[in-house]
């Protein structure tokens, strides 16, 4: 811990973690916080069979990636700089004095994407800033980008969500499982209408009730089969 950081020691502890795996966090109760510390620690229930340790005994990793314009579509070379021990993924464009985004870590996705890249090293990065979810589209002539921090999304796209807005945990839904009275609904509720799209569907949560619309039919059905494998699994100890 103290000559790596807390982010090498999770890359180890939390190496994998499911998706639908709810992290306890400071506000939450101690039994909560107390379960999943020992699963972490005493049971280790997270530790990858095998773990590459280069990205913690190295600190950080710099280079060059190209990375898509927002409005342009073209790619350019843009200088990242991932920082294990500040727990950051930075990049600078040339215009810029300082970095041009700062991201943390803990709230990045990256996932190694070869369909809205033409390249067969393409790396889509999301985060969330603001509460709105962004994306980087970058890739590597050489392929050599970061497996660490890589995870493939079971189901990727875009709906429309209606409802309240969320006071808490904004741009996410906890899923758990029908054991526990989770469910997935092919409409909307009564009197509920999609802003431009009409094919919708309601997740169905302990204490309410999240609403959605597709953009079309087929839409629809991939999502609903996508969120209806993931609440039928059954919840391990």
């Amino acid at each position: 811990m103290k000559k790596h950081g807390n982010l090498c020691a999770k890359a180890i502890y939390e190496a994998e973690v499911p998706p639908f795996y709810y992290v306890p966090q400071s506000k939450d109760c101690l039994v909560l916080r107390e379960q999943w510390i020992r699963a972490k620690y005493e049971r280790k229930e997270f530790i990858a069979t095998s773990i590459s340790h280069d990205a913690c005994t190295s600190g950080s990793r710099e280079g060059f990636l190209w990375k898509r314009g927002r409005d342009s579509k073209q790619f350019l070379p843009r200088q990242f700089i991932l920082s294990a021990r500040d727990g950051v993924l930075k990049y600078y464009t040339k215009e810029s004095k300082g970095p041009k985004a700062v991201i943390s870590i803990k709230d990045l996705n990256a996932m190694f994407q070869t369909e809205k890249i033409p390249n067969s090293h393409g790396l889509q990065i999301t985060y969330n800033e603001g509460g709105r979810t962004r994306n980087l589209f970058v890739y590597h002539e050489s392929g050599k980008l970061v497996p660490q921090i890589t995870r493939s999304y079971f189901k990727e796209g875009y709906m429309e969500k209606t409802g309240p807005t969320d006071a808490f945990e904004t741009g996410r839904v906890i899923i758990g499982s029908k054991e526990h009275g989770y469910e997935v609904r092919a409409s909307l509720p009564r009197g509920v209408k999609g802003r431009r799209w009409k094919a919708g569907l309601t997740i169905v949560t302990p204490k309410r009730e999240f609403v959605f619309a597709c953009e079309n039919d087929r839409e629809q059905e991939e999502w609903m089969e996508a969120l209806n494998e993931i609440i039928s699994q059954p919840m391990t100890a």
